[in-house]
């Protein structure tokens, strides 16, 4: 059986960790013959201390890149120090990290005197935590006495388009590319460690999948050398009907369909990268959200085809919380054709991006929601560019909570909308939107902040979601 298994940083921000992880990755290949590709992200907190740097080169802010080098060297050298028990192991290891954390030095030293990151070398820069999370991996098993070989996912075929933070893989030529570098070493027995969240353009410029992107990057490999399965390795057990955090009695969910767990990343399940499922769609391969800290726990199966006994009416309640409303109106925008694209062009000018979108049958009004830190530049934009022209009024709501219900049980199925309406009116919440698709596998709502959490709990447990694990099956 061959599997990519993706591991995230908190698996490997510490000793004990890495160790669990390398037992793991030895556990199958071993005891169950398995052909195993590792993916691995950032440790936890690197990406965020990058980008915490960065923000203060751009913004001029005194901060000392010396301290920064200190800590990312000491944390990883700790990790090493404490896991690779052979002494000759442990030196390569040392000194191969020592080599990564010199080089970021050298970049974020030239970085410092022009003063400014651009989206090219921001890429550059974040592709330092995987980097180092991806060495310590491969040196941590060959103590175990595996044969690994450590890849970016430059180096691994990856290849992408130009918008860097963001790239987009151009999968023709990655899949090629990706099979002629990863059969050969599978065929030698050894085990491929690759970055995360990396690839690289045409002309060989490091870019990114975007945040959560080595999730992208395990399903790419897992398409391009078709893998049985894809594994991705987390601290939780799977997906689950609602954030255990809110719903005290949410369940971890055995199956769901691609396009379920689709509707589930897109609103609010930080487990998977909203376009992880992508490369895998079209030739179905199976993924596997499992927890790193409990392996007899076998997690949640995203499949092209769930069992009949998996279709309930409505799988999960998620929302999407920190958003805001934008409602722009004028009677000059009914039947007037091409309003909309106008809108909607000027946002994405200036690159930003509409979670959910209602227009009022009148056509004279559309609502928008975006992400809280999209919604005063987005304001600014639209009245600059078409206020008094093509929209009259641009209303703000800066509190708001999108809720999404989703179950493909609910395609065709009469009175679902009744009952999600009526769980949430019984505890006195205002409805401020809604939005649905032809496909009816979701149903959006948006509502005051405040009523986000009472409204979830309300539709939990309407829909009898906090039942024993197997009756969800």
């Amino acid at each position: 059986m061959r599997v990519v298994m993706k591991f995230g940083g908190t698996g490997i921000d510490s000793c004990q960790n890495l160790a669990n992880l390398t037992d793991v990755i030895s556990k199958y290949k071993r005891e169950r013959g398995y052909e195993i590709v590792a993916v691995v992200s950032a440790v936890r907190g690197v990406t965020d201390s990058i980008l915490e740097l960065t923000n203060a080169i751009n913004t001029h802010k005194s901060i000392s890149i010396d301290d920064f080098l200190k800590r990312q060297s000491t944390s990883h050298l700790e990790i090493v120090g404490g896991c690779i028990h052979n002494k000759e192991l442990k030196s390569q290891a040392i000194q191969a990290i020592t080599g990564i954390v010199n080089e970021l030095k050298e970049v974020l030293g030239g970085i410092f005197i022009l003063k400014e990151v651009t989206p090219k070398s921001l890429d550059y820069l974040l592709s330092f935590g995987e980097r180092l999370s991806a060495t310590m991996l491969s040196f941590a098993l060959r103590d175990r006495g595996e044969i690994t070989e450590y890849l970016t996912g430059k180096e691994a075929g990856i290849l992408t388009d130009s918008n860097f933070g963001a790239a987009k893989p151009l999968m023709d030529t990655t899949k090629l590319r990706v099979r002629r570098r990863i059969e050969s070493l599978l065929e030698q027995k050894i085990t491929p460690v690759i970055t995360g969240f990396i690839a690289s353009d045409q002309n060989g410029n490091v870019t990114t999948l975007g945040r959560g992107g080595s999730d992208y990057t395990a399903t790419i490999i897992a398409a391009s050398i078709n893998a049985d399965e894809a594994w991705l390795w987390t601290d939780v057990d799977g997906l689950m009907t609602a954030d255990p955090r809110i719903v005290r009695d949410a369940q971890v969910l055995n199956q769901v369909s691609f396009s379920e767990a689709m509707e589930m990343a897109l609103f609010g399940a930080k487990y998977m990268h909203p376009r992880t499922l992508e490369p895998v769609v079209e030739s179905g391969i199976p993924i596997r959200i499992r927890n790193i800290r409990d392996i007899s726990k076998v997690g949640t199966m995203i499949l092209q085809n769930p069992s009949d006994e998996s279709k309930r009416i409505v799988k999960s309640i998620s929302a999407i919380r920190k958003t805001g409303l934008i409602d722009v109106g004028g009677t000059a925008m009914a039947g007037a054709p091409g309003t909309a694209a106008k809108i909607f062009e000027a946002l994405a000018k200036k690159d930003i991006n509409i979670i959910m979108i209602s227009q009022s049958p009148s056509e004279s009004s559309i609502s928008m929601v975006l992400r809280k830190n999209d919604v005063e530049k987005a304001v600014s934009i639209l009245e600059m560019s078409l206020l008094g022209r093509v929209i009259k009024k641009v209303e703000v709501n800066n509190n708001v909570s999108v809720i999404a219900v989703v179950g493909s049980g609910m395609r065709g199925i009469q009175g679902v909308a009744a009952r999600i309406f009526g769980a949430v009116a019984r505890e006195k919440i205002n409805v401020i939107m809604i939005a649905q698709g032809s496909s009816q596998l979701n149903l959006a709502f948006v509502v005051s902040d405040e009523d986000c959490e009472t409204a979830i709990q309300a539709l939990h447990k309407e829909f009898d979601l906090g039942r024993h694990n197997h009756e969800l099956q």
